[in-house]
């Protein structure tokens, strides 16, 4: 029997090289299906997310693409909804079963690396209790693809280092043009592969004619979303612009910490351990790239303004990488449980930060929490701001209730509307914010439009009259608080020349009304 059988690779296999360790299935499976069961059993606390309640909605307005993302979170959102039920818990079923699989091939990574059979379950396991892990988990949103395919390719990048298939590029490419339906952010992610093995090396496998083959795959089966993107004007791009000027400040403050929460605290030194390894052990050398690759990453996100969280799934390789040093560094019992005491304490504080395993008052009550676990906090109110907004349209006189629509200045809000407000017999909501414009806007006989959070100046010139109706109060820290409720009557122009001047593509800043778009001067403060 030869070394590539045994290693079950389809290429060839360098002279000597060791075979990888057998693959325990029945360990890493079980990890990923607890920590799939775990954030299931909490799916229900607290409530939708504001991308949720977004998502959601565009489910019933399906097509190849969006302003903000490609179509195949909406999809998911479709058939979840279809299958499971119009409920929190059946719309992160997805999301909990995606993160399983994507630990279980964070250990095939560390296998890839040479790691033992320990090595692998210790990565499986500290993916699976990391921050990153956790909260795309818990919430359906385009990471949750985004992050298994950055695993993905990243595995069989490094795989192609090892084994030398150029089969492996066409791989690569089928699994990438998979991934655009997700998330575009995954181009940074080739690039920086790419830059990674012309500096670190193997530069030999950059230049096969696999690789362009393999780019033509994956541009091949993205081509529906690439194509909707460049007949719509490229929105995507007007979309980072926003974001990188709305978030930018924010960004240069808190991108180190939050490279460090990304994961989490305690599961720092293991990742760190696994990027300087693949820089200076001798025999990964062939897998350099992958330190170098993200070392590309975090410079560029920091050029262009990018969140840190933008590199989280390259940190999952490092981390795989370190959890290899690792299982050789644990050789005493002392060691072996410093090492559980740490994976231990980061499934706790990021569970906590991260999850809804504390009453949502408690995260208010709490100054640290309330500072640190913001995530908690996009999940409420949500159910107090629709009732409030059912006040206000009861309190209209009855003439006016049927003409009457909802406007939410994000479409979280939209969103919101749209999910609580049947209850209360409210009329449709709209939003001018991303795509949820495309989802419709009013008919030409609603005359009065009770808005939330919007520009009181520009209301006032798109209608005879505006009058404030009070504002959203709520006893916890959520970015809506304080947003205004206004009664807006008589749009001066008809709602299919007022809409154009409605739509709007950016990021409304926490906390205040303020919409942040490409064309803006300043971002969020």
């Amino acid at each position: 029997m030869n070394a590539a059988t045994i290693t079950g690779t389809p290429g060839r296999v360098a002279a000597g090289e060791p075979a990888l360790a057998p693959v325990r299935w029945w360990p890493s499976l079980g990890v990923g299906a607890a920590l799939a069961a775990m954030v299931l059993a909490l799916s229900g606390r607290h409530g939708y997310h504001l991308d949720e309640l977004y998502t959601r909605v565009a489910g019933r307005h399906l097509g190849w693409g969006q302003i903000d993302q490609p179509p195949l979170v909406a999809l998911v959102a479709r058939v979840e909804t279809a299958v499971f039920g119009d409920n929190l818990t059946a719309l992160r079923v997805v999301p909990a079963l995606l993160m399983g699989v994507t630990v279980v091939l964070v250990g095939l990574i560390a296998r890839e690396l040479g790691g033992s059979q320990r090595a692998q379950l210790l990565a499986t396991v500290a993916a699976a209790v990391s921050g990153l892990a956790l909260i795309t988990a818990h919430l359906l949103g385009t990471n949750d693809f985004d992050v298994l395919v950055w695993v993905a390719v990243c595995w069989l990048a490094i795989r192609l280092a090892r084994t030398r298939d150029p089969r492996l590029w066409l791989a690569m490419g089928v699994v990438a043009g998979a991934g655009l339906y997700a998330k575009y952010l995954l181009v940074l992610l080739l690039l920086s592969i790419g830059v990674g093995m012309l500096v670190g090396g193997p530069r030999r496998l950059l230049f096969h004619p696999y690789v362009p083959a393999g780019a033509a795959i994956a541009a091949l089966i993205a081509s529906p979303v690439l194509i909707w993107q460049a007949t719509h004007g490229w929105p995507q791009f007007e979309m980072a612009d926003a974001l990188s000027i709305a978030l930018a400040d924010l960004s240069r403050i808190s991108f180190l910490p939050m490279l460090i929460l990304v994961v989490g605290l305690f599961l720092t030194p293991f990742w760190i351990a696994g990027l300087v390894a693949l820089l200076r052990r001798a025999q990964w050398r062939p897998y350099r790239f992958v330190a170098v690759a993200y070392l590309f990453m975090i410079a560029l996100l920091i050029a262009i303004g990018g969140q840190a969280v933008y590199a989280g799934a390259l940190q999952f390789v490092l981390l795989a990488a370190g959890c290899v040093v690792a299982a050789d560094w644990a050789r005493t019992a002392v060691r072996r449980c410093l090492a559980g005491v740490a994976l231990a304490a980061n499934l706790v504080t990021s569970a906590v930060l991260l999850l809804p395993v504390l009453p949502i008052q408690a995260y208010a009550d709490n100054p640290l929490l309330a500072q640190l676990a913001i995530t908690q906090f996009d999940q409420a109110g949500w159910p107090e701001l629709t009732a409030q907004a059912a006040a206000v349209y009861r309190a209209l006189p009855p003439q006016d209730r049927s003409h009457a629509v909802f406007y939410g200045n994000h479409y979280g809000q939209a969103g919101a509307l749209d999910k609580y407000g049947p209850a209360y017999g409210l009329p449709p909501a709209y939003s001018g914010h991303n795509s949820y414009a495309d989802f419709g806007r009013p008919a030409d006989d609603k005359t009065v439009v009770v808005t939330i959070g919007v520009d009181r100046a520009k209301f006032s010139q798109l209608f005879a009259q505006c009058t404030p109706a009070g504002r959203f109060t709520v006893d916890l820290p959520v970015s809506d608080a304080g947003q205004e409720f206004m009664v807006c009557r008589g749009p001066r122009e008809p709602w299919s020349r007022l809409w154009p001047r409605l739509r709007w593509i950016g990021f409304q800043c926490p906390y205040t009304a303020m919409a942040v778009t490409a064309a803006s001067k300043e971002g969020c403060v």
